[in-house]
């Protein structure tokens, strides 16, 4: 088989769900190939189809949900007809997958080495010992340190991005022809997503394995695969190579999708709104006629009232619109320029706190909130009798000035400290030690009766909105209670009437007061948290990766309400995210942590323009641009494995056992937070050197 020839497909594939309450046709005449070595992505909203698309294909539809018609030929085979024997011999052997959440993949009861030599076991191509000394093989070459050690341990031992090269491992064990991979990098740092895209792209490479990739991350497709296909309201919208479809989209939906997402490369100084898709996909038990964008379409024209194909427009170009098959064009993605670096007017100041610094630059009352010196360890359990206390470090010192009005972005990997520090700063922990002040009080130890007053000007979002919201409460009673709690109400008309105004202010509709958290979609349930934490009109709000997971179109609408409530209620944000492009996006000033201390501090477009210290850059390169013609070009910093563990922190610079240029002095002596520019603050020896 050449590597022109197809491996895999599809044709005409509908996929419906048989409910009481109806047909849900949610793959609808789905058609794509993959040809043998390639990498196709498949990108588009929640409920797009892409998932289902992905399970159809090795057969993986539970009841109510079958595939009632359409063809999966794989190597000439067709799928859909393949009996129970051939079906198991085909999953794992000859096509794998790997799904979003490996925690849910993996038996937290087994051992490592039992789910990865039962894989290969099963499949008849190893003996136990064999699959044994495979399995040690394949973690090494998954990037897993001390894989001899690794196979011994539990899922729950290992951190997401080590789950997540166990199943990939799990995946390749067979050596499979082709590999699914859906959502294999959300919610996973830039730094952990940058080593799981190489390893995909290494591995594609060195197996000459087939790889179908599923994302809403359009720079995490751009990155990596040749081919796109784009999917919409179970259909397919557009299709093409990778640079030209990224570059001129020949579908509005991609083109809006390419417009929601905020990039490294472009920014607009001043300009924080970005460019949204009105309304809500279609609901799939009843599709409407004609172009299923049409109702959210901007160039929508009168020929969309009838259904278009999907047609050739260009060399291996295609598209389901009837503007762009008519020769129409649609306008240049983004056009935003670059940002030049900011100018603070501060002079650099040798031999001066951070802490000192900010405080000592602003205007009386100007600092909403200083920390200085922060920290909390919380001690563990001795692992023996007469063994020492252990202490995880998970803020070790850390300064932080916080202006009124202004965002500041606190970035960094996880485990290195961010929630932490925004959980002590509304003082839901107490810190172990240092100083924090609001509005000029001292909040470090305040009793209950002190900090609840405060609770009222001091409110956090937190990242999982399913699991900050009470799944027995309606979201009536959710905004109310904080209402009635604080004395904010007199009377239950009065508290429904300000829960109404609340859910108008987050964009959600009056009937949405008498409905459970589980009936919302991620994105509503993101803004009833936001609801929750604007009803007792706060003045700071820490938001603890609020847009992690979510669509592209969701997290454009979550970010310009953000910003919108900022400036219609002059709100001042802790925003704590990994995603950089979005935090550049929204923040004024930029705090970067690593393991539990602060390593730089910069204005916004001045640490994107020139990071001063490794780490920074290092995120920095890892994070992916949605164009493949930069990605294909741009210059990586690359680290090698984890953050080291909090409980055994390393002598000197924290960060100095993954620099690409720690010396002698590094391993010695921890650099001091120094102002190397004005308003530029960093820690390191030799700032600016990489």
């Amino acid at each position: 088989m050449t590597d022109a020839q197809p491996i895999l497909e599809v044709e005409d594939l509908r996929t419906y769900f048989f409910s009481d309450s109806g047909v849900v046709r949610a793959v609808d005449g789905v058609s794509f190939h993959v040809n043998a070595g390639e990498t196709l992505g498949i990108v588009g909203e929640s409920g797009s189809g892409k998932s289902i698309t992905a399970k159809s294909v090795i057969r993986l539809i539970d009841e109510p949900g079958r595939i009632v018609s359409g063809r999966i030929a794989f190597r000439g085979r067709n799928v859909v007809t393949m009996d129970a024997a051939r079906l198991r011999k085909f999953r794992g052997g000859e096509v794998a997958m790997v799904f979003q959440d490996p925690m849910t993949s993996l038996n937290p009861v087994l051992r490592i080495a039992r789910q990865l030599v039962e894989t290969m076991v099963a499949h008849g191509r190893f003996t136990k010992k064999a699959a044994l000394r495979r399995a040690v093989d394949l973690l090494g070459r998954m990037g897993i340190n001390a894989p001899k050690r690794a196979v011994d341990s539990y899922p729950h031992e290992f951190s997401g991005g080590m789950r997540q090269r166990v199943m990939l491992a799990m995946g390749f064990s067979n050596e499979p022809t082709l590999l699914i991979a859906d959502e294999p990098t959300t919610a996973l740092d830039v730094t952990i997503q940058a080593q799981i895209l190489d390893l995909l792209r290494e591995l594609n490479a060195d197996f000459g394995t087939a790889i179908i990739l599923i994302s809403h991350d359009l720079g995490v497709i751009a990155n990596i695969c040749s081919r796109i296909v784009v999917m919409y309201a179970g259909e397919v919208v557009e299709e093409g190579p990778a640079e030209s479809l990224l570059a001129d989209p020949r579908h509005p939906y991609t083109w809006a999708l390419l417009n929601a997402v905020p990039r490294l490369d472009r920014h607009t100084p001043g300009e924080k709104k970005l460019i949204t898709i009105e309304g809500t996909p279609p609901d799939p038990a009843d599709w409407p006629a004609g172009c299923r964008f049409r109702a959210r379409c901007p160039f929508a024209i009168e020929a969309c009232a009838e259904h278009p194909a999907l047609t050739a427009i260009a060399p291996g170009r295609a598209a389901r619109c009837w503007v762009t098959q008519r020769g129409g064009a649609l306008p240049k993605v983004g056009g935003g320029a670059t940002a030049a670096p900011a100018q603070p007017a501060a002079a650099a100041r040798a031999g001066v706190s951070y802490a000192a610094a900010t405080a000592a630059s602003a205007t009386r009352g100007e600092v909403l909130l200083d920390v200085r010196d922060v920290k909390k360890h919380f001690p563990l359990p001795k692992t023996t009798f007469f063994g020492e206390r252990r202490v995880l470090h998970a803020v070790d010192g850390v300064d932080l000035a916080v202006f009124k009005g202004e965002t500041v972005g606190l970035v960094g990997e996880s485990g290195c400290g961010k929630s932490t520090l925004g959980r002590l700063i509304v003082r839901l922990h107490e810190p172990t030690a240092g100083q924090i002040a609001y509005g000029g009080v001292d909040i470090t130890h305040a009793d209950p009766a002190t900090i609840r007053p405060l609770r009222r000007r001091l409110q956090m979002i937190f990242q999982d909105p399913y699991a900050s919201l009470n799944p027995r409460m309606t979201v009536d009673e959710i905004l109310g209670w904080p209402l009635k709690l604080h004395g904010m109400t007199q009377d239950g008309a009065e508290t429904s009437a300000r829960v109404r105004e609340l859910l108008d202010v987050v964009g959600l509709s009056a009937q949405a007061a008498g409905r459970f958290p589980h009936e919302f979609s991620g994105g509503q349930r993101q803004r009833i948290s936001i609801a929750r934490a604007l009803a007792v009109s706060p003045e700071f709000i820490v938001a603890d990766e609020p847009i992690s997971a979510l669509d592209v179109n969701i997290q454009a609408q979550i970010i310009n309400l953000l910003i919108d409530l900022q400036r219609r209620f002059a709100l001042t944000y802790l925003f704590i995210a990994h995603d950089l492009a979005v935090v550049r996006h929204v923040s004024d000033r930029i705090v970067v942590l690593y393991l539990g201390k602060v390593m730089e501090v910069a204005p916004a477009a001045a640490l994107f323009d020139m990071p001063l210290h490794p780490y920074t850059k290092s995120l920095i390169s890892a994070a992916p641009i949605p164009d493949a013609a930069i990605e294909r070009r741009r210059e990586r910093v690359r680290l090698t494995g984890e953050p080291p563990s909090a409980i055994d922190v390393p002598s000197g610079c924290r960060f100095r056992t993954r620099c690409p240029i720690a010396a002698e002095r590094c391993a010695a002596e921890m650099p001091p937070l120094a102002e190397n520019r004005p308003g530029h603050w960093v820690a390191c020896h030799f700032p600016g050197k990489l």
